[in-house]
């Protein structure tokens, strides 16, 4: 029956989520115990939004086999859309104790202890996530911010170079350059970089305040 799964998987990724259901909940019928096909159940039914249906569906595939790791993540990653990143974080430490050990669950285990402010614990996952997908644009600047969050000024820099070197329209990675310039009293590129990312996107007010102070702190030079 892996093929049901598989074909599912396809239509789902192409955004047919109608078909994907058929072919999952024929997965279901024809393998009751195995929990793959409630995994990719509940998947479809959080990209629809139907979130309480999607947490039974996890919750049965736990039932059945207590170490399905994908399970416990895609649990974790709706309590992670809600908000609720205690119960985000236990469930990404399950499902990598329980053996998952890809980019995506290091990364969202270290955002969910960067919104418990807890940078310190967040710093090694938001790290490994960066290391194992070197292009990925989103963990490197993250781990920028964890690195910046902790006072490590030049790691964090050099995390924000390499996010504009990846991505070269992004405001965020300008912004926090320029406060790490500005806290170097390096006056001149800090106000390059605001300016920068204020022409990337004008309504950055961060941005824009930064400027300002750059512009007055040159003025009375």
């Amino acid at each position: 029956m892996e093929d049901k799964n598989r074909l599912g998987i396809q239509y789902m990724q192409q955004g047919n989520y109608e078909e994907a259901v058929k072919c999952f909940n024929e997965a279901i019928e024809a393998n009751p115990n195995d929990p793959v096909g409630y995994i990719n159940f509940g998947n479809v039914l959080a990209a629809v939004g139907e979130e309480e249906k999607a947490l039974k569906f996890f919750q049965k595939a736990i039932e059945l086999d207590e170490n399905a790791a994908a399970a416990y993540y895609s649990t974790g990653s709706i309590y992670y859309n809600r908000g609720q990143f205690m119960q985000a974080k236990d469930m990404f430490e399950k499902a990598m104790k329980k053996g998952l050990n890809d980019a995506d669950v290091f990364f969202m285990l270290g955002m969910s202890l960067m919104y418990l402010e807890q940078p310190k614990l967040a710093l090694p996952y938001l790290q490994r996530a960066a290391e194992l997908n070197e292009n990925d644009v989103e963990a490197i600047f993250q781990f920028g911010l964890c690195l910046a969050q902790l006072e490590f000024v030049d790691e964090a820099m050099k995390q924000f170079h390499k996010t504009i070197e990846l991505d070269e329209n992004h405001p965020d990675a300008y912004y926090n350059l320029g406060v790490a310039y500005a806290y170097k009293d390096d006056v001149q590129t800090a106000l390059s970089m605001f300016t920068k990312a204020l022409d990337i996107q004008p309504d950055h007010l961060l941005a824009g305040h930064g400027k300002k102070l750059m512009e007055k702190a040159l003025k009375q030079h």
